[in-house]
């Protein structure tokens, strides 16, 4: 309540006004407005459910594709999971924590340091490692995956010296990690959307491997790749767009 009611007054949520006029030009500004509030309830109910994430996943979650996340978990190689801020993503690690996955996650550090410690504590409590963006994160990733493990990453925030991949039309700079990691160990890449229902009420749903590109050309298959991976995160949020972290900078201005 206290983010829905306040933070569509806070100067960020501009950001959020002026990437959903992009993004949807049809819409009118009612319809923007309401968006906004979505947004913000949602990640109010995220903050606030981060200490209960155990409780939820017992009996407030609905799995489906559960088979796709085995079938990396049981094939003895290397494995990769991407997502998004959509929903509640933190749900992932736990769910992958529940189905005895050695999962490490990788994660943008918060500025604040008490928040990130809070944070740390929280995703450890659920079973995974913990790798931090950055050039001594991607060697960290490179050492899980060399030793057969599993990654996860949201791979839907801006990155600066990413490459430019359409999303919802426009040019955006996005990491291209997955996809270099992906070509380089041959791993296959599964998906996971988690969507709220109602309430703290959960839909998780798990994709069957992406089909990679392969054509021995690294910046065409790495470019068609995170295309695939955009595209489909956009599909993800023109179903439920209050779902999905607007307030982000995520194109150039």
């Amino acid at each position: 309540m206290l983010a829905r009611t306040a933070g569509p007054w806070l100067g960020v949520s501009n950001v959020a006004r002026r990437n959903l006029s992009r993004a949807f030009p049809e819409k009118s500004p009612a319809e923007i407005e309401a968006i906004v509030r979505e947004v913000w309830d949602n990640l109010g109910r995220v903050v606030g459910e981060f200490p209960h994430i155990h409780e939820i996943m017992r009996d407030r979650v609905e799995v489906m594709g559960i088979e796709y996340a085995h079938l990396l978990r049981d094939d003895g190689r290397c494995g990769l999971f991407v997502g998004a801020h959509f929903g509640n993503w933190e749900l992932a690690g736990a769910l992958a924590a529940r189905e005895g996955f050695d999962i490490t996650l990788v994660y943008r550090a918060a500025n604040n340091p008490w928040v990130e410690e809070l944070y740390r504590r929280g995703r450890a409590d659920a079973g995974a490692g913990q790798i931090q963006k950055g050039s001594e994160g991607a060697r960290e990733i490179m050492a899980v995956l060399k030793a057969g493990s599993h990654v996860a990453m949201l791979v839907d925030q801006k990155m600066n010296d990413g490459i430019a991949v359409p999303f919802f039309g426009r040019d955006a700079m996005t990491a291209p990690a997955v996809a270099r990691f992906a070509h380089k160990f041959k791993c296959p890449v599964v998906a996971a959307k988690v969507e709220r229902l109602a309430g703290a009420h959960f839909r998780m749903t798990l994709y069957p491997p992406m089909e990679l590109a392969s054509t021995g050309d690294t910046h065409a298959d790495t470019l068609a790749t995170m295309t695939a991976v955009n595209r489909m995160i956009e599909d993800w949020i023109r179903e439920r767009p209050g779902q999905w972290l607007w307030l982000h900078k995520r194109w150039p201005d």
